[in-house]
């Protein structure tokens, strides 16, 4: 071998070993899935009653329902519907109930004082539809 060619073979492994120091290794992504999320088991009642609730939220009538409202219960809720509109509504009504079930179950809780109804046989949204609209009848008007 020449003395050229092992200058260039020098200078060949000087350059390999400058690239080795300067050779960027991307570690290997370590996926890591969130586990499913558990949802509490609702009375039927209270979960038609908050598909109910939602309805009259996207509706923008929920003044009625505020009469029975006496804790402040709808801020909490509406706020959260506000937050995860973009849910569907059966998924908006499982989220909803995880994180709100006792306020929902608060206004329940008033609407029976105020109006002696069962929650456990308003069992369709019907039901609860039918009850608002004779809350919205009972109202008393005047022609002042």
């Amino acid at each position: 071998m020449t003395e050229k060619e092992t200058n260039i073979k020098e200078q060949d492994n000087e350059q390999e070993q400058e690239n080795e120091e300067l050779k960027v290794v991307m570690p290997e992504a370590e996926w890591t899935t969130m586990p499913e999320e558990e949802f509490a088991e609702q009375p039927d009642y209270l979960r038609v009653f908050t598909d109910f609730y939602i309805a009259k939220f996207n509706q923008r009538d929920l003044e009625i329902m505020n009469t029975y409202d006496v804790d402040s219960n709808m801020v909490d809720i509406n706020h959260y519907v506000m937050d995860n509109i973009k849910f569907s509504r059966n998924e908006l009504v499982k989220h909803a109930l995880q994180y709100h079930a006792n306020n929902f179950q608060n206004i329940i809780d008033e609407i029976v004082k105020q109006d002696s109804i069962k929650p456990e046989e308003m069992t369709s949204y019907s039901d609860w539809d039918n009850w608002y609209e004779d809350c919205r009848n009972n109202i008393s008007t005047s022609l002042s």
